[in-house]
């Protein structure tokens, strides 16, 4: 019975991930935001020996995870293109996030914000948080 498992082996090693996350992870200091603000992101990219920042301004999608994994989705229109790039909330690179805006949405996934073009695709801007 050496490959027996047993529920309370998974909830204690469940306990020990989150002890090391809290204690060995540095977490960053961003603000709160939430899907349908608009902010900007800014983080580095290195190019062979050189690093510069690059920002990276959109509406947020979605966020997802927790944790360490925590991630959020970006949406900008480049063009007539919609781009959207995903960040890890603890990636090594990224160096500060700016609000520009806060958007009153009333869902946490705006997925159907990529099919909306023109003036359907303006979030009404939220007076309070």
């Amino acid at each position: 019975m050496l490959f027996r498992t047993n529920y309370n082996n998974f909830k204690d090693m469940e306990s020990l991930v989150k002890f090391v996350q809290d204690e060995f992870v540095t977490r960053k200091d961003l603000p709160k935001f939430s899907a349908g603000d608009t902010i900007t992101v800014y983080y580095e990219i290195k190019e062979g020996s050189k690093t510069r920042t690059q920002f990276f301004r959109g509406v947020v999608i979605q966020k997802r995870g927790t944790g360490t994994s925590e991630t959020f989705t970006i949406r900008k229109m480049s063009g007539s293109i919609g781009v959207e790039r995903i960040f890890p909330i603890n990636m090594p690179a990224l160096q500060k996030v700016e609000i520009n805006k806060r958007g009153k949405v009333r869902r946490a996934r705006i997925y159907y914000f990529r099919g909306l073009t023109g003036k359907k695709a303006r979030i009404k801007e939220s007076m309070k948080r």
